[in-house]
């Protein structure tokens, strides 16, 4: 060990009123760095470096995890680079070093945890190790300062979870999606329609030119009660529309594809207001609290993010939407949440491992099954 530290040790200098976290992330296809300062409680993102890699897959109508492990090798120390440049704070001057540890691509997640571990032990620094959905989780606290606690709908490429929010270290799960999560059935619906990747902006713009009420798609698991949702059956469901219209007319005209587009958005965005309904209805069981956050890179799709914001207004609810670039992949959030780890004198040691899975609220019951490295969701 470093420091002879493990996961659970004291305070370490965290009664100071300012903290510097350096933040990588690389569990996906964005390569990126930053440097969060927590002054008086009140975050303040120095710099924040991302570096994509959406032409690298573009090819391919997804990520291709070899080429992304790749390139996130090629291009850490730049954006880690880049990042202290930006943010005016010498390297040596940061209190820690915060690394998305899982979970992820694996490639990605190795990448980005070597990288950590390299600065950890060449600058003598703590190393802490940031689950990707506790990133998200607690963006709104980085960008909003939202109390704890709060009702958090995580709904991006891989992901789509209801949480009850009540710390950094103590999340519970109210619902989830038990297959595709809606960022992933976007891409696939763009595949389809040959848009491109990535696929939510385009199916998003498309849309506008759209008739979201042509298709009837099915709204999934809206006859059960609870907050958990599926996504695979409408992407089928679009498609058996598509094959429908290619048959009737030899190919699909380009109001086909615009309505095609609006009439999946629209469902998408029908399932997730009403299961957000359900989800305010049990988070009001468990506490007083009247927040409600939005993260992830499908929160900043136009008609969705309308949708919650009429269900947070019946609800009385106080709706925290952060601005785009902080709610898809980034390294603030990751910093940010190393900062609320490092508070809590929770820090790791060179015995840190990289995990494609790693579920947020370890107390669930698995959504989505269980394999040799562990639940998915």
């Amino acid at each position: 060990m470093l420091f002879g530290l493990n996961n659970h040790v004291g305070l370490l200098n965290t009664m100071t009123d300012i903290i510097t976290m350096l933040g990588i992330e690389s569990s996906c296809d964005d390569t990126a760095a930053a440097v969060v300062q927590r002054i008086n409680g009140k975050a303040h993102i120095l710099s924040s470096i991302v570096v994509g890699q959406e032409i690298l897959h573009q090819a391919y109508g997804g990520v291709v995890p070899e080429i992304a492990a790749r390139a996130h090798a090629e291009q850490l120390d730049i954006a880690v680079e880049n990042a202290i440049s930006q943010s005016g704070v010498k390297l040596k001057h940061v209190d820690a070093i915060a690394v998305t540890s899982g979970p992820g691509l694996i490639g990605g997640v190795v990448s980005g945890v070597m990288c950590a571990k390299g600065l950890s032990a060449g600058l003598n620094k703590p190393l802490i190790g940031v689950n990707h959905l506790v990133g998200h989780a607690l963006t709104p606290r980085m960008t909003n300062s939202v109390p704890y606690p709060y009702l958090m709908l995580l709904v991006s490429g891989g992901h789509c979870q209801f949480l009850a929010v009540f710390s950094a270290t103590e999340f519970k799960r109210i619902g989830g999606t038990i297959d595709d999560a809606p960022g992933e059935a976007f891409d696939k619906t763009a595949k389809l329609l040959g848009l491109g990747y990535p696929g939510g902006p385009l199916v998003e713009e498309k849309s506008k030119e759209g008739d979201p009420t042509r298709f009837n798609f099915p709204r999934p698991l809206l006859d059960r009660p609870d907050c958990n949702m599926s996504f695979s059956g409408l992407k089928t469901a679009l498609r058996r529309a598509r094959d429908l219209l290619v048959k009737e007319k030899g190919g699909i005209s380009y109001q086909d594809q615009k309505d095609l587009c609006a009439s999946f958005q629209m469902a998408v965005a029908d399932t997730l207001a009403e299961k957000t309904n359900r989800a305010i209805e049990v988070f009001k069981e468990m506490t007083d609290s009247k927040y409600f956050a939005v993260a992830g890179g499908v929160a900043a799709n136009s008609v969705i993010k309308q949708k919650l914001e009429t269900i947070s207004q019946k609800h009385n609810f106080t709706l925290f939407s952060p601005p785009l670039k902080y709610c898809t992949d980034n390294a603030a959030m990751i910093a940010w949440a190393g900062i609320e780890r490092y508070s809590a004198g929770l820090i790791d040691d060179m015995t840190l491992a990289a995990r494609p899975r790693w579920p947020i609220d370890q107390k669930a019951e698995p959504m989505l099954g269980s394999g040799k490295k562990g639940a998915k969701a």
